[in-house]
């Protein structure tokens, strides 16, 4: 079981990527959530199985490619009992 958090900037607000990287995330055995940020970035968390946390975040940049200038991620520790994957707002 891994988490990460992945800070994505570009044009990623007011583009639909929050519903997109929700629809996604219910294809795979994860859990987590994704928010929009007051910098303008989109912020994600997902936990999982690395194999599913590994092909969200590619899935996720394959779908939205033309919109992410650029993003950052790193590990932190997993979340216990966290059910589903869900939008935030900010």
């Amino acid at each position: 079981m891994q988490r990460r958090a992945v800070i994505y900037a570009g044009r990623v607000q007011g583009v639909g990527f929050r519903a997109t990287a929700a629809g996604l995330a219910r294809g795979f055995a994860v859990t987590g959530w994704v928010r929009n940020e007051p910098d303008g970035t989109v912020r994600l968390e997902v936990q999982g199985g690395a194999g599913d946390v590994e092909a969200l975040l590619r899935a996720i940049g394959e779908r939205m490619r033309s919109n992410i200038g650029s993003s950052r991620e790193h590990e932190m520790l997993p979340v216990s009992e966290e059910m589903g994957f869900e939008i935030r707002r900010g």
